[in-house]
């Protein structure tokens, strides 16, 4: 885009920041997640904070941060993360979106960085996104993604994007325009909602990843990620919403079919769980390797009876003359149905 080249040149280029500010109640850690913003050292900006139907008044504690550049939105009806950011993509007027969480906090250069970055990037980069400092508690700290295997211009981000998130929406700053329309979050992933958009988002744009850190990031009791089930919905939603391309990618499918297993185990899912790993198997018979991780072996004789039993279904289904597409597309099948129990809110 003419973007970056008129930043290059030093033509005139417009960079008002819309902030989106998803919460549900959080109202102890609010105001620090969004002074975090309003004290940034590029102050061209906007914040919207997008109440998700909270139980506490959370209008109060918006507005009385005081500052002209926050927009209070209220849903009517609780949808979660992702219809929260759409709403908030609804209201945004920005030339660049950026999204902040209600329990994390920015460090103070963070947008300052990231519209720097996009000087010397090519034109097809539109998307700059960084790392996170996290704390699970006193003792124990983290950065994410870790700085190993950061994606790279070039190279095929959306496979690389498949296998692990490294894009966290807070982290990142994105052009506008870079993703069609305004829906960009799956309203139905409950959590993983920002890796299933990074896997759609490469299919429209390139992303550059910077490993300096922009973010704080805390681990709390009602985190999303601690949750075995929304974490299952979040698997479940990148399979489905990216069957075109997993078609041709069968090794990737494979482990993400896997890994839905063992969540499937933890929810006590056998049934599910076993055509998933069968699923996979098929996709990639030398998952089998995996019986060699004491977790995995101990998921597999669970569901299978054990690992000789299973390497004989492997040997039994090679042996057999009916096309392995057939029995793949039951796990097809099983991905959407269970995404619709996830709607109704059923057996997950």
């Amino acid at each position: 885009m003419a973007a970056n080249a008129a930043l290059r040149t030093g033509a005139f280029m417009p960079n008002f920041v819309s902030v989106i500010l998803p919460t549900y109640n959080r109202s102890h850690s609010l105001v620090a997640a969004m002074n975090s913003v309003l004290i940034q050292s590029h102050k061209d900006l906007e914040l919207i904070v997008v109440d998700d139907a909270s139980t506490e008044d959370i209008e109060s504690v918006v507005l009385g941060v005081g500052d002209t550049r926050v927009k209070y939105v209220r849903r009517a009806q609780n949808g979660g993360a992702g219809a929260a950011r759409n709403t908030g993509l609804a209201h945004a007027t920005g030339d660049y979106i950026a999204f902040q969480d209600s329990d994390d906090i920015w460090l103070p250069n963070k947008l300052e960085r990231q519209l720097q970055l996009f000087v010397s990037l090519p034109e097809h980069v539109r998307v700059v996104t960084g790392a996170k400092i996290v704390y699970y508690g006193p003792t124990r700290i983290m950065q994410a993604p870790p700085p190993a295997g950061p994606l790279r211009i070039g190279e095929n981000q959306l496979v690389q994007l498949l296998m692990e998130n490294r894009v966290s929406v807070q982290n990142a700053l994105f052009q506008k325009g870079c993703y069609p329309g305004t829906d960009w979050f799956d309203e139905c992933a409950s959590a993983n909602e920002d890796w299933e958009f990074a896997v759609r988002l490469a299919r429209h744009t390139t992303i550059y990843e910077d490993l300096e850190p922009v973010v704080l990031g805390f681990i709390s009791a009602d985190s999303i990620s601690m949750n075995p089930r929304r974490e299952l919905i979040g698997y479940l939603r990148v399979l489905r919403n990216n069957r075109d391309i997993l078609q041709n990618l069968k090794v990737e499918r494979s482990l993400l079919m896997l890994e839905a297993s063992r969540y499937f185990l933890k929810l006590g899912k056998t049934a599910t769980a076993r055509k998933f790993i069968f699923a996979s198997f098929l996709d990639n018979p030398l998952n089998i390797r995996f019986l060699v991780s004491p977790a995995v072996k101990r998921a597999v004789r669970l569901v299978l009876g054990g690992p000789t039993r299973a390497r004989s279904w492997l040997k039994a289904r090679k042996d057999s003359r009916r096309p392995l597409k057939q029995k793949t597309r039951i796990a097809d099948d099983d991905i959407l149905s269970s995404c619709e129990m996830v709607r109704d809110g059923t057996n997950l």
